[in-house]
């Protein structure tokens, strides 16, 4: 091929990328536009809604996962078994009484009747783990949702980890029923006989 014949050659590839890349701009543009929404130029356009019934494809850090949960450390820690890999769990929006707390043991005791040796469906919010390297998530076993059904028996108190606060309106809201109804942490202390 001849000098000039290269330098066509090379401006019709040059004039091809161009309209490639301008056919693909206005491609991602009529997406995100979309066929309701009335944006006009120069304003930004709405988001697009990427919510399904059904959950996500799995990625290196799912939104959610089964496991199984092969420990219960306390009301509101367990260890799952996801695969052949255990991991350390805390269930994020409540807070459970620690070792030596009142009410330690029958929150312990709830969390063990409502998830020990159950295959269970862990949920994520924004974070992935916490300083201790355990995974945070929301709990499910079958339609029960362990975190807020230990706020509503007054075993767990609610509390908002920012920035995963999903459902602190509604474990809030099931706390202040609680106390309201005197459950679990939130009952009346039991006289003792005796002086003092």
């Amino acid at each position: 091929m001849s000098r000039s014949q290269w330098g066509v050659i090379a401006a019709l590839g040059a004039a091809a990328i161009v309209m490639l890349g301008c056919l693909g701009s206005c491609l991602v543009g009529y997406v995100l536009a979309g066929p309701g929404n009335t944006a006009q130029p120069g304003q930004p356009t709405a988001a697009i809604s990427t919510a399904t019934p059904q959950p996500p494809t799995p990625t290196a850090t799912p939104l959610w996962a089964a496991a199984t949960v092969v420990n219960v450390i306390d009301g509101d820690t367990v260890e799952a078994e996801v695969g052949r890999q255990v991991y350390s769990l805390r269930y994020i929006g409540i807070d459970c009484p620690e070792w030596g707390e009142y009410g330690y043991a029958q929150a312990t005791q709830a969390n063990r009747q409502l998830v020990e040796g159950q295959t269970i469906r862990m949920v994520k919010d924004v974070s992935d783990t916490d300083q201790y390297g355990r995974l945070l998530r929301y709990v499910y076993v079958g339609d029960t949702f362990v975190n807020a059904e230990l706020v509503r028996r007054g075993l767990a108190t609610a509390f908002t980890y920012p920035p995963d606060l999903a459902y602190s309106k509604l474990l809030g809201q099931l706390e202040r029923e609680a106390r309201e109804a005197g459950r679990g942490l939130w009952a009346a202390p039991t006289p003792t006989s005796g002086t003092g």
